[in-house]
């Protein structure tokens, strides 16, 4: 027996009882009995009148159909089959065969009610993009001041109020060009200038539509061409402080979060791609700097519109990529691939007219493996964190519910019996050992001589691999957060 103050586990995680809900009962010297919880409202008023004290409420006894105040301490939830459990005991009598009965039915007919309710809710859902606060302009947050230059400091274009389309996208104009949007005071076009698409939300006319598996997304109803203003990316302006605030609070909830969430206009909806059709730009409107979305090429209506969220792995999570596009990385945040090709030819062009210097100290890119260690799948994974080492695994092999925050080391530098740092490794499966217990744990194996320990069988270590076919067991040296890391700003305003 636990030693002191006892708490189950549904009162540790904060876990109520509702009303309508199915539980056993004990009360007195009886045997714990099926109930379900009332309303007080709805119980008979001679039932209401029953001294009772906060916190208690009023449950309906099955088979006797008596009722009585109880409080959360004298009660446990009903599941499915519980019936089957009990009605294996013998002598019970009718009154309790009756209660088990009706317990049992009572119980399906509520799981079918919240069946039915789920699915009307999911259908209502599908049909409309969940809820958020449309916002026609950026809202500054906290200590966030929106700037607003003097006209003074506006700069002037050359543009003429002559021109056929002064200021547009095939002028010279030199704001344009610099990414800066006219003032109708100072630009000598006034208003004919076509360079205010920020200011008068000239946008393009779009649609939010559902995509097939990858949510809500925005397609055109227009055609573009390339260079065409889309749309603003509106939402709120935070601080860095707001920034890690809030990656810390979605990491503690596990969410995945898009800052535009809570306030924004429908750019909100516009999907990751790794081959987009259009960017975000940095235009300077008024003294303040704007967030704006340019086509990349020329877009026939109809068209979904995409862009590269540039998104940085915050910790050490990787998020996996459903764009569909021929050169999806797999990875929000991992480079598709025709780029890291072309980056590689231009670095390898660059290196041929530059005099090579001689490096002091050579550091490779710390690169992760696409699978988990723990059973070879894939999907979404923690990556270590510890130089040099590229492991990866999924939350269920580490036996996580959540991703850890801050530095994270994986459990293969580990002993695997006593938790100390390993001089040991297995190559085929996380474990490892310490110096007092490396003796005889390992045998080099039949690839290469790779060392393997007991698990695997030195002449096919790749095919007896149990943690290739089920999770890792919950001997695994248990995690460890380091210091928190230093995050750089998540904003789609800083890429």
């Amino acid at each position: 027996m636990p030693e002191g103050a006892w708490s189950c586990s549904d009162c540790r995680a904060g876990k109520k009882p509702h009303y309508k809900q199915i539980v056993w009962v004990k009360l007195g010297n009886y045997r714990w009995w099926p109930a379900e919880i009332c309303n007080p409202r709805l119980v008979p008023s001679n039932i209401q009148s029953l001294r009772h004290d906060i916190g208690d409420f009023p449950v309906f006894f099955f088979g006797s159909h008596d009722y009585y105040w109880i409080n959360q301490g004298r009660v446990f939830p009903y599941v499915e089959n519980d019936k089957n459990f009990v009605t294996g005991q013998i002598n019970i009598n009718k009154t309790f065969k009756k209660a088990l009965e009706e317990a049992a039915r009572r119980f399906q007919e509520l799981k079918a009610q919240r069946e039915s309710r789920e699915a009307l809710e999911q259908e209502r859902n599908s049909r409309k993009p969940p809820p958020y606060k449309f916002i026609k302009s950026n809202k500054p947050v906290g200590k966030v001041q929106v700037h607003v230059a003097d006209l003074s400091e506006i700069p002037r274009c050359n543009c003429k109020p002559t021109d056929k389309h002064p200021c547009n996208l095939d002028s010279q104009c030199l704001n344009r060009m610099l990414q800066y949007e006219c003032h109708p005071q100072v630009c000598p076009a006034g208003d004919s200038c076509e360079n205010q698409c920020f200011s008068k939300r000239l946008y393009a006319e779009t649609e939010v539509i559902k995509t097939d598996g990858r949510g809500w997304g925005l397609r055109t109803n227009q055609a573009l061409r390339k260079g065409d203003f889309v749309t603003e990316y509106v939402g709120e302006v935070i601080d860095s402080e707001e920034c890690q605030q809030r990656i810390k609070r979605a990491h503690e909830n596990h969410d995945r979060v898009i800052d535009a969430g809570p306030k924004g206009n429908s750019s909100r909806f516009m999907n990751h791609s790794c081959s987009p059709n259009c960017e975000t730009q940095k235009w300077t409107v008024n003294g303040d700097v704007r967030i704006g979305l340019f086509a990349l090429c020329d877009i026939e209506a109809g068209t979904e519109l995409t862009f590269n969220y540039n998104l940085h792995c915050v910790g050490n999570r990787r998020t996996s990529c459903h764009c569909g596009a021929d050169n999806c990385s797999g990875f929000l945040g991992v480079q598709p691939t025709s780029a890291v090709v072309m980056e590689k030819e231009e670095k390898a062009r660059n290196a041929k007219l530059k005099p090579k210097k001689r490096k002091l100290r050579p550091e490779g890119k710390h690169t992760h493996e696409y699978f988990c260690f723990c059973c070879g799948e894939g999907g979404e994974l923690v990556m270590c964190d510890r130089k040099d080492c590229p492991k990866a695994y999924h939350l269920l092999c580490l036996n996580l519910t959540k991703p850890p925050y801050g530095r994270w080391e994986c459990p293969w530098h580990d002993c695997s019996v006593c938790g100390a740092p390993a001089s040991s490794l297995c190559d085929f499966c996380p474990r490892s050992f310490c110096r007092d217990h490396e003796a005889g744990a390992l045998t080099p194996s039949s690839l290469e001589g790779r060392p393997c320990c007991s698990s695997h069988n030195p002449l096919s270590p790749l095919g007896s691999n149990p943690n290739l076919t089920q999770p890792r067991s919950p001997s695994l040296s248990p995690v460890r957060v380091k210091e928190e890391p230093k995050v750089e700003p998540g904003q789609l305003a800083a890429e």
